[in-house]
């Protein structure tokens, strides 16, 4: 996270679950400093896969969803749901499932900033 923000990346998150459980999550984990935008499907009234969700987070963070790119680790409520609105999708590799249809699949999250270039290497 703090190469992509060091690099001027805009960063969202989403996550289902109760609100203030999630927050103590986030900020347990010491990242909520570099997230610009943070949907919790609790506080939202709406959770993943509900397109809304995904469209409401590029709006708050004002970019269009073809400009996002969503990293999650569920098949069908993170990535097929990110990619039904127009973002690119990310598999983070989980091993109860195989198979699973994303423009990128990753093992850790140390491998973003390298996808993101390979992003934007293809984009110009």
């Amino acid at each position: 996270m703090e190469k992509l923000k060091q690099d001027n990346f805009l960063i969202g998150m989403i996550t289902n679950g109760k609100g203030q459980f999630q927050m103590d999550n986030v900020k347990a984990l010491d990242i909520d400093s570099y997230i610009d935008s943070i949907l919790i499907s609790d506080w939202e009234g709406v959770k993943k896969p509900d397109p809304i969700i995904f469209k409401r987070a590029s709006e708050r963070l004002k970019v269009y969803p073809k400009e996002c790119v969503f990293i999650g680790d569920h098949p069908e409520k993170d990535v097929k749901a990110a990619q039904d609105v127009g973002m690119i999708g990310i598999w983070k590799r989980d091993h109860q499932w195989n198979e699973v249809e994303a423009a990128y699949v990753m093992d850790e999250l140390d491998e973003i900033p390298k996808i993101i270039k390979q992003l934007n290497s293809v984009s110009c």
